[in-house]
């Protein structure tokens, strides 16, 4: 089924010409394949807070990280298998090493050890790899993708294949390429994984290849793309078209060099432009929020012009075009923004701005009207406060305070009268920070000062260590994580940043955020509002 507009509404139509109806998983690599990213270095609470978005989304399986390869990753499964994730988490890694034995090779010992139900396992299918990157005979590089799939299989262990670099590899050496998919599938492997891991195939080849090989390889077909010649997501749909029933790729296509599909493109064009299952309606309107969440966890500005989920996805100025689509969307829009959770933006418009603050208040269970004053004053902050460099992605928990001061529902639980930071140089030119803060809770004023290992550490100390005599709870709050982005760069040392810091307790996390020319600053007014939010929390609690 195919989803098209029809008089404004949306209709479904059959597809013709043999595209596949059948469902697709969806295999998200962010946290392992997408973190390989030059700029990208995530922590083991991101892969986490990135996880349980993925989850939100629907994706069938999350690739984790490489188990073995660095104490990081380990870490990260031993929290994600506690978590209870509907999406299944995935180990990722290598056939056994030459020359060693399947029960005594160290890799596949980490893959065990993960805990995972579902492993992941890359091999070589191009001869030229296996002859110059393993330096062995053809035949040992059977042996080790055999021996390796059959290990886990006689762990208890799902196995997905990923045939490394295979359409290249197809292309120069058909029969040796098909023995080794041959082999995995003799070994049982659940899934075998197609990859364009260079990034260079075409569509048409990817359509062709794919068609032939399923002709002879019974095992359900996954297609694993990079982006080097920006065919990443045209070469999965393609590989769908052909019956691939498993697509792998990144969320905004983060990936190593040009990056991998891209599964906020992937998943729309093969739900809305293909009618194949994938995730369901609900989690498909939530595809936008996950992508702006993941790259401000990743410290990297959205794409505005990414399609289906970029700011600018659905954004119209002026002339022919505003005039049209205010008549009918259809003129100048393929979907309705709604359906991936985008929307609609008239540029010189101020009606979509307020369609979105109510549409953001809904969230967090504020049922507004566009008219009212306080939907007109939330719409001024937020335009202000944008305009100064805020964004609210991923900081949720500001945002709700601005809502709730807006709506005359906000409590004050402290005053801050002032703050000082000092940096100082010590006994063996060690740098210690100490902040001093003077607040004031109910009329009593209190001045505390506190150590850190940097000027933020030490404000958050002092604040904390001011208000806990009056609110205890603070004791369970800590600092998980803490991001700056500079907004304009050509202002050199003078430009503004964003500070984005994410503040957790016993049972949940929240993220605030700071603006300002001075980053101590910025991250002050950051970490008053951590602390505000989970006093405001706590209070609703009772």
């Amino acid at each position: 089924m195919l989803v098209t507009y029809f008089g404004g509404l949306l209709r479904w139509e059959k597809v013709k010409r043999g595209i596949a109806l059948f469902g697709v998983e969806v295999y998200d690599t962010t946290l392992r394949d997408g973190a390989q990213s030059e700029h990208i270095s995530f922590s083991v609470e991101d892969k986490l807070r990135i996880a349980e978005k993925l989850d939100e989304l629907g994706v069938h399986y999350i690739e984790g990280g490489w188990p073995g390869s660095n104490p990081k990753d380990m870490e990260f499964f031993e929290k994600a298998m506690k978590t209870g994730y509907s999406s299944k988490i995935v180990a990722f890694g290598s056939t056994r090493r030459a020359k060693m034995a399947v029960d005594e090779d160290e890799n596949l010992r980490h893959l065990l050890e993960a805990g995972t139900k579902t492993v992941c396992i890359f091999g070589k299918s191009w001869d030229l790899h296996v002859r110059e990157a393993l330096g062995i005979s053809l035949g040992e590089n059977i042996e080790l993708i055999k021996d390796s799939i059959a290990y886990m299989r006689e762990n208890g262990r799902r196995v997905f294949y990923d045939a490394e670099h295979f359409f290249d590899a197809y292309k120069r050496n058909r029969e040796y390429t098909m023995q080794t998919l041959r082999a995995a599938q003799d070994a049982g492997a659940d899934v075998i994984v197609l990859c364009d891991t260079n990034g260079g195939t075409m569509p048409y080849e990817v359509e062709k290849i794919t068609a032939m090989v399923r002709k002879e390889i019974k095992v359900p077909l996954g297609i694993h793309t990079h982006n080097d010649a920006d065919m990443a997501a045209a070469n999965t749909i393609m590989a769908v078209r052909m019956g691939a029933t498993q697509v792998q790729g990144t969320i905004n296509g983060y990936g190593e060099r040009c990056g991998n599909a891209n599964l906020c493109s992937v998943i729309p064009n093969l739900k809305l432009k293909l009618g194949v299952e994938c995730i369901p309606d609900e989690q498909l309107r939530k595809l936008t929020e996950v992508s702006r969440y993941v790259s401000e966890i990743a410290n990297l500005s959205p794409q505005n012009n990414m399609p289906y989920v970029g700011s600018s996805a659905f954004a119209h100025k002026g002339g022919v075009h505003v005039s049209a689509v205010e008549k009918n969307p259809e003129t100048y829009e393929h979907i309705l923004p709604e359906l991936v959770g985008n929307r609609r933006r008239i540029l010189i418009s101020e009606l979509s701005g307020r369609t979105s603050i109510l549409r953001k208040a809904r969230e967090y269970g504020y049922d507004l009207d566009k008219d009212t004053p306080a939907t007109r004053e939330i719409l001024r902050k937020v335009k202000e406060l944008e305009k100064e460099g805020y964004q609210f992605e991923g900081a949720e928990a500001s945002f709700e305070l601005l809502m709730k001061k807006a709506l005359g529902t906000y409590r004050s639980f402290f005053e801050v009268k002032g703050f000082r930071v000092i940096v100082d140089t010590r006994e063996k030119n060690e740098l210690v920070a100490e902040a001093t803060v003077k607040v004031r809770v109910d009329g009593i004023e209190e001045h505390t000062a506190a150590e850190g290992n940097g000027p933020v550490n030490a404000l958050d100390n002092a604040l904390r260590k001011a208000l806990e005599q009056f609110y205890p709870t603070l004791k369970e709050m800590h600092l998980m994580d803490y991001k700056v982005r500079v907004l304009n760069e050509k202002s050199g040392t003078g430009a503004k940043v964003r500070v984005l810091i994410q503040s957790g307790d016993s049972s949940s996390s929240w993220g605030t955020v700071g603006v300002s020319e001075n980053i101590i600053e910025a991250s002050f007014i950051a970490l008053a509002d951590s602390i505000e939010y989970k006093l405001m929390k706590d209070l609703e609690k009772g």
